[in-house]
């Protein structure tokens, strides 16, 4: 097997991995916090935040923490879509061709979920706020 394939391959494996992780911090710092406190579960928060406290660092730089996960998510989404399939011909193993579709596959449906988490979590910080702002003033 080729190393510079070998080497793109774990690449392409460690940014799926960095975008779900960076994607999976927007939603505790952020956007579970205030949906529990949305449904009346502010206990649940405080008992979160005194067992986890470095969430209150991530939520109070969830400008820096938002845009770090969404250029990762980015990332991998050009690197899935643009710039394996160009090198995955070279990656795969004559012997078990269907190692890098179910290998792909596990990576796309990571992707797709840290996007799903991540837009989940940019409407529960950013926008969630002022909509129920403005009911409440209606």
């Amino acid at each position: 097997m080729n190393t510079a394939a070998t080497t793109t391959g774990k690449r392409s494996a460690l940014l799926s991995y960095f975008s779900l992780f960076t994607s999976l911090s927007t939603l505790l710092c952020c956007a579970l916090p205030s949906l529990l406190v949305l449904f009346g579960l502010g206990t649940s928060v405080a008992s979160a935040l005194s067992f986890m406290p470095w969430l209150v660092t991530l939520s109070r730089h969830k400008q820096w923490t938002f845009s770090v996960s969404g250029v990762l998510i980015a990332l991998s989404f050009v690197n899935m879509y643009y710039v394996a399939p160009r090198l995955r011909p070279a990656e795969c193993n004559p012997d078990h061709p269907s190692t890098c579709e179910d290998t792909s596959r596990v990576s796309k449906v990571l992707l797709w979920v840290s996007a799903v988490v991540y837009v989940v979590g940019v409407f529960v910080a950013y926008v969630l706020g002022p909509i129920l702002t403005k009911l409440d003033k209606s």
